[in-house]
């Protein structure tokens, strides 16, 4: 499940693979992190794709949910995705099964840190005054 912005619907978006998918899996990963190491940024579903990535690799290393949790803020950046992603990752809940170990239900709040920003300040990029002056 996917919350973000309290204004937009949340979703859900079922991720599933046997074996014989994981080489597609990784493939898709592989573009990721190429795609990350040429400075462009990823869309909503490239993210939720790191994070699973994330999560399946953090499970087989056996870390605790506590120590992935609080990592989950060290995936991606706000530089590493396109406008509005954060906003719409605010709140991911994964219900996951890897390998032969249990099912997990993990969540991550505000996965993507939020650096607070202003738009524009008047006079701060060249506004200036249009009025006729007398």
């Amino acid at each position: 499940m996917v919350k973000g912005e309290p204004d937009v619907t949340p979703f859900t978006k079922f991720f599933e693979f046997s074996d014989q998918d994981e080489p597609i899996f990784l493939n898709v990963i592989e573009m990721i992190k190429n795609k990350l190491s040429r400075n462009l940024r990823l869309n909503v579903h490239e993210a939720l794709l790191a994070y699973c990535a994330y999560l399946v690799s953090e499970i087989r290393s056996r870390r605790s949910d506590s120590n992935i949790t609080n990592n989950s803020s060290k995936v991606l950046t706000q530089n590493d995705v396109l406008i509005g992603v954060p906003e719409t990752l605010r709140d991911i809940k994964f219900d996951i099964a890897v390998d032969n170990f249990p099912k997990k239900t993990i969540q991550f709040i505000k996965p993507i840190p939020i650096v607070n920003y202003i738009m524009g300040v008047h006079g701060a990029i060249g506004v200036t005054n249009c009025e006729k002056s007398s």
